[in-house]
């Protein structure tokens, strides 16, 4: 050890006096010869493994300052050293320094992972402190309200894909909000705080939205009633018509501009087709700090009514919004990237589809498998997985039991508990006569098919055994 560390003196003071000789330009051959001292010393010194290189990136307080009066559901974490980290609260916010970080203009994508708040879960209404959103987004200046109008059909395809009952989507901007705060008398620096007490009427009262505001956020009696005025009205295109006609909205900017683009909005869902599930509501304001222009939240408007099922009161299954300034709190150069994106609350729809397959009596499939390749028969392995091999090479999806000699009917029980609707069963019979003896698991009937037709035997019978969704 000693004279480990008398070497690395050496190369300490080498490194200093050819520095020295580089600040003092002194001749190339003189500090090149020092240099080349160095190195040897270097050699001669070998390498450290007892040390490690690491590139250290400090923690920034990402999340702070973009979730409004939500923050206090941000599970916020102290490291060792003091400093300030979190847990992801969505996934918006990542989405938006990733942007900045690698100086994209200009994405379209989707995300799934989890999330975390610190909130008080509610398992039955799908609420709870780590669960999964489904993110879909898009990045980009773009002519508008395109992207925004294709988030909205998004949400519709997904809701009525689940067929979750009926559903109803609000939209509403961010522009017409402030600006109705404006004419409204609500102060500059209680916009963002008035805002969150509006989200909430659809869970509490006007009254108790209204006490709110006047007694423990300290807005005036009588601005509180002009924002009921508004806030209470909810429709179509023609309310945007109307508000357009406003005395005070029309000659406010910032609601002009809003009413405008939810007027082109509702032209493009027209063409789209899905109007139906709109409506232009004047309660929705969506709390998060980052929103800067339409915004939208998915609510069920009842949930599926059958034989067995309970209410379930699971609030709003997606949402979202356009953030035009979100990137441009992570660029170094303050550059904005337009965007807007949905997010879908997986858990909650789960809790619907949960209940849902439990009270119904149909079979629910576990597996994408098609159909299970048995044997009637002991010593039939070989045939099994040659069989199976044709199926997977002509894009069946087929498996087998990993024993030599399964038991029929422990083959055909594996199939009833997984849900795998046909069963191709071989014996020495089968095999004699070149046919596949085909089950259905359902009805247990069977039928002889020839080998040659057995791909498209299964691919006809499988269509009408869609993939449900598991729980």
């Amino acid at each position: 050890m000693a004279d480990r560390a008398a070497l690395e003196e050496a190369v300490r003071l080498q490194g200093e006096r050819v520095r020295s000789l580089k600040q003092e330009k002194a001749g190339a051959e003189l500090i090149e010869e020092e240099v080349s001292k160095l190195l040897k010393l270097k050699a001669e010194l070998g390498p450290d493994e007892g040390k490690q290189k690491f590139v250290l990136k400090t923690p920034k307080e990402t999340l702070t300052g973009k979730y409004g009066e939500d923050s206090k559901l941000i599970y916020d974490l102290k490291d060792q050293g003091g400093e300030l980290l979190a847990l992801r609260y969505d996934l918006t916010v990542p989405f938006a320094r990733y942007l900045a970080m690698n100086k994209l203009t200009n994405i379209k994508r989707y995300h799934i992972a989890k999330v975390y708040r610190r909130d008080n879960p509610a398992m039955t209404r799908g609420r709870y402190r780590e669960f999964y959103q489904c993110d879909f987004d898009i990045a980009g200046q773009f002519d508008p309200m395109i992207p925004d109008a294709e988030c909205l059909k998004i949400i519709c395809e997904i809701l009525s894909a689940l067929q979750l009952g009926d559903f109803l989507i609000k939209v509403n901007d961010r522009r017409i909000l402030d600006g109705m705060f404006n004419v409204c008398g609500v102060p500059d620096s209680k916009f963002r705080t008035i805002c969150s007490s509006v989200d909430k009427l659809d869970k509490i009262s006007w009254e108790d939205v209204k006490n709110e505001m006047v007694e423990e956020k300290g807005l005036a009696s009588e601005v509180a009633d002009h924002i009921g005025a508004y806030v209470k009205q909810h429709g179509g295109v023609s309310l945007v018509e109307q508000l357009l006609q406003d005395p005070k909205l029309s000659q406010n900017k910032q609601a002009l501009e809003g009413l405008g683009d939810l007027k082109l909005l509702f032209e493009y869902l027209t063409l789209f087709g899905i109007t139906d599930k709109i409506s232009f509501d004047l309660s929705l304001a969506r709390g998060l700090d980052y929103y800067t222009g339409v915004i939208y939240e998915a609510v069920l408007l009842q949930t599926p009514a059958q034989q067995g099922e309970e209410p379930l009161g699971v609030g709003s299954v997606a949402a979202g919004g356009r953030y035009d300034g979100l990137v441009g709190m992570f660029d170094p150069k303050g550059r904005k990237v337009p965007c807007v994106g949905l997010s879908i609350g997986v858990e909650r729809i789960f809790s619907i589809v949960e209940q849902r397959m439990e009270a119904s009596e149909e079979k629910v499939r576990t597996t994408e498998t098609q159909v299970l390749v048995a044997a009637a028969q002991k010593k039939l392995l070989e045939e099994r997985l040659k069989l199976v091999a044709e199926l997977w090479n002509r894009g069946i999806k087929a498996e087998l039991l990993y024993k030599k000699n399964p038991k029929l009917l422990t083959q055909l029980h594996y199939c009833e508990e997984t849900g795998i609707p046909l069963v191709a069963i071989i014996g020495e019979q089968e095999l004699k006569d070149g046919v596949v003896k085909l089950r259905s698991v359902a009805s247990r009937e069977e039928v002889d098919v020839r080998k040659e037709d057995l791909v498209e035997e299964i691919r006809r019978r499988t269509s009408q055994y869609p993939l449900h969704m598991q729980n």
